[in-house]
């Protein structure tokens, strides 16, 4: 966060317009689906939607270089993962309680598989442009036996065995050992049938990232990273990790002025924090990129597994890997947290805090890892939705980002900006009813018949 800004909103640009510039950079390869742009172009599309235009340019140069692609594959990339988030999120949705798992893959994501329980859904899958995978079990199931590990690792020393996740890929639950016997030990006191589970050996031992920024740095003692500006009423500050300070404890800036005092922290449990600032500092829709530069954020919908996701951090600089598993336990020497998403973007000890960003969209904030950014490594980001929620913040975007209170969008629906909604959640709105396609916080001009990409009726 900066002391203060006076750069202009990149919103005032024609959005369709970009979008329709990004496109054209490269073709998209998923513009088969019934969904997709050239479909529906009375509606925005989910790149329009997910703003995909507005994203910065540090951004896409971060995904050329650690992701191998060109200029084009990252901007091809990001219009595909838009699209792809909106299909998955409304096969969900047709599939009930046979969905299991969607991810995509392909260097420009241009593959989405769907997987279910039930051959008969295969043609309403391929229907609607992906690719159907058949599989033993539903994602309800995998995730009911990662509930019972969390269950049980309250009472159990997880150490040796420090990470579980659900991995829609290999449809499983997957353990990650130090020791086998560990993980088999913990399997069996969770009470989890064997069958769902798979073991895999390692040699890390994640930890929480503390004292170095990860954006613009804040001191508490030691030293975090702002994550992302968040206002609570007329209150202004940012949201981080809770590993970085207790409730109650002042920060100082990056320049070491006075800033703020943490005003919600929970963590081990979950890792989420967020400090209110003074009237000295001014929430920006920004996150600090390369050499200082502003990556705009314009809102948060939650990215599929297999999608680009890139991190900013003073340690390491700009990083881009990929998002490997959603609902991730992972256990630091402090305790275990949940409901964290893995990556494979590199980290360093300092970057604690930080932000988490797909295109233009906030995924979360830095919590810890394993490795670094010279050989590699795993990180893990508490998700910025479920910190919202939490904490009843709203997220400042380039669209304005004022708190719109508790009110309905609608006086005759339910819909509500500032309303973290996720997935298959219902509303209605001037009278008819939609279901929600993507996690996100609700803004306006993000109204449901306004963001297919995010909502479906029905």
């Amino acid at each position: 966060m900066q002391h203060r800004d006076a750069s202009p909103s990149p919103h005032n640009r024609s959005v369709a317009a970009a979008a329709a510039a990004f496109v054209a950079a490269g073709a998209l390869v998923l513009a088969g689906f019934p969904g997709s742009a050239s479909a529906r172009a009375a509606s925005p599309s989910p790149a329009e939607t997910a703003a995909v235009a507005e994203t910065s340019p540090q951004v896409l140069k971060a995904m050329q270089r650690d992701l191998g692609l060109s200029a084009a594959q990252a901007k091809q990339r990001l219009v595909n993962e838009a699209e792809a988030g909106a299909v998955a999120g409304a096969l969900q949705n047709r599939l009930g309680r046979d969905f299991a798992g969607a991810w995509v893959h392909g260097a420009t994501s241009g593959t989405l598989t769907v997987a279910t329980v039930d051959a008969k859904d295969v043609p309403a899958i391929t229907a609607k442009g992906a690719k159907a995978l058949v599989v033993g079990h539903t994602v309800a199931q995998l995730d009911a036996a990662k509930a019972k590990l969390d269950r049980a690792a309250k009472g159990t020393k997880t150490l040796d065995a420090p990470v579980w996740y659900v991995d829609v890929r290999t449809n499983a639950v997957v353990v990650s050992a130090v020791k086998t016997a560990a993980a088999e030990k913990f399997v069996s006191a969770a009470g989890v049938d064997r069958d769902l589970v798979r073991v895999e050996r390692t040699k890390d031992r994640p930890r929480a990232f503390y004292d170095i920024v990860g954006g613009d740095a804040y001191y508490m003692g030691g030293r975090c990273s702002v994550g992302f500006s968040v206002t609570q009423g007329t209150t202004q500050g940012f949201a981080t990790a809770g590993h970085c300070g207790r409730v109650g404890t002042a920060t100082q800036g990056y320049n070491r002025v006075a800033q703020g005092t943490f005003r919600g922290s929970i963590f081990p449990g979950r890792d989420m924090a967020w400090v209110a600032t003074n009237s000295q500092w001014t929430a920006t829709p920004y996150v600090k990129g390369q050499g200082g530069t502003r990556v705009g954020v314009a809102g948060s919908t939650q990215s599929p597994v297999g999608a680009s996701i890139c991190r900013s951090g003073s340690t390491t600089g700009w990083h881009c890997g990929t998002i490997s598993q959603h609902n991730t336990s992972v256990t630091y020497p402090e305790g275990t947290i949940s409901g964290v998403t893995r990556t494979t973007v590199c980290a360093e000890p300092g970057d604690s805090g930080g932000s988490y960003i797909s295109g233009s969209q906030a995924q979360g904030v830095t919590s810890g890892g394993s490795g670094n950014c010279r050989s590699g490594g795993t990180t893990f980001h508490q998700p910025i939705n479920p910190l919202l929620q939490q904490f009843q913040l709203t997220l400042r975007t380039t669209g304005g980002g004022e708190d719109p209170g508790p009110g309905p969008g609608d006086p005759s629906g339910t819909w509500a900006a500032g309303t973290v909604y996720e997935a298959g959640d219902t509303v209605t709105y001037d009278g008819e009813t939609f279901r929600c396609l993507q996690p996100h916080q609700a803004q306006q001009g993000w109204e449901p018949p306004n963001a297919p990409a995010l909502w479906e009726r029905g």
